[in-house]
């Protein structure tokens, strides 16, 4: 099946100005310039030749223990995504295997390996952006969750290795510790499109605000974490810190899980979802296995930052946040 994105509606009327704000219209006539003598400070909102929009499509895969399974599953439904017009498709948080420490060891591969192999390859058959979700990966003795993204010529474009990892406890309801078995990646991940630059974290990376700032510094439109939020953490803070990453940053937000598992000795809350610049779910899947399309609209993205500049705004001459490496 298939989640189609809803319509934008509107946010009530704006402080700043007094009227609707309606960010996804579009102003007859030349544009005005938003940010005054600071101008030169806006960020381009569309570079020439820049794509305006574009479909992205979310899988929502079930994972089973059954590696090859998994991989057939997903090609298939990225072909599928391609096939109705999906130019990026993105993949769930280990996608090729069960989620749990006691599973990485075991499901861990090197990168290049059979899973990004297969990846390549239907990246490349279908000519599309393809971002492998994540995988564990092994690399000098360590394992690592790890996210791979693919070009339409099979290329290797970036490699995301999970920065924060997840080691929680909240007393009567969940305790995990990827620091038992994972070492984390130390550094961010951005690749380029014909559309826009994509930034990438992995699950737990969401929480930190920061990471999230720094893409869009770095000149990032679109942010996509895949993740697998749990029952207790899903429900309270998942759609909440798409929307706060996105609102923050003036850019899209997007989240892809594992279709929910109720037998798995870690359920996934599913719900995989895109957000915009304007803070609004603009598509959103169920618990189940699902593929989520979306449009991908880079004018609307250009005229919220014009309508409330804060990108130019910013006092970097009282604080600031940085990449250190």
């Amino acid at each position: 099946g298939t989640a189609s994105p809803g319509s934008p509606r509107g946010a009530g009327r704006s402080r700043e100005c007094g009227r609707p704000p309606e960010p996804w219209r579009v102003s007859a006539g030349p544009a005005r310039p938003s940010c005054g003598p600071r101008a030169r400070l806006c960020p381009a909102p569309v570079r020439p030749g820049q794509a305006r929009s574009f479909r992205l499509a979310l899988i929502q895969l079930h994972v089973s223990a059954v590696k090859s399974d998994n991989l057939q599953r997903a090609c298939g439904l990225v072909r599928e995504a391609s096939a109705k017009g999906a130019k990026l498709v993105a993949l769930p948080e280990c996608f090729n295997s069960p989620y749990g420490t006691q599973y990485f060891k075991e499901y861990a591969e090197k990168i290049p390996g059979e899973s990004t192999q297969k990846l390549s390859e239907v990246a490349k058959e279908c000519s599309i952006y393809l971002i492998g979700g994540s995988i564990p990966e092994e690399d000098g003795g360590k394992l690592y969750n790890t996210c791979a993204v693919f070009g339409p010529d099979g290329a290797l474009l970036a490699k995301h290795r999970k920065v924060h990892l997840f080691d929680i406890n909240v007393p009567g309801k969940i305790q995990f510790k990827e620091s038992e078995t994972l070492s984390p990646g130390n550094s961010f991940s951005m690749f380029d499109t014909p559309y826009c630059k994509v930034g990438l974290g992995i699950c737990y990376d969401m929480r930190f605000a920061e990471m999230a700032q720094i893409y869009g510094q770095k000149g990032c439109q679109l942010l996509i974490y895949p993740g697998a939020f749990n029952m207790t953490t899903g429900p309270a803070h998942w759609e909440l810190l798409q929307r706060g990453r996105a609102v923050d940053n003036q850019l899209y937000v997007a989240t892809v899980s594992p279709a929910r598992d109720e037998k798995a000795s870690y359920v996934a809350w599913g719900h995989s979802t895109v957000v915009n610049p304007w803070g609004e779910v603009i598509a959103k899947a169920g618990a189940e296995e699902t593929v989520v399309y979306t449009d991908i609209d880079l004018k609307k993205l250009a005229e919220i930052r014009q309508q409330i500049p804060i990108l130019s705004q910013k006092r970097s001459d009282l604080y600031g946040v940085e990449m250190k490496k």
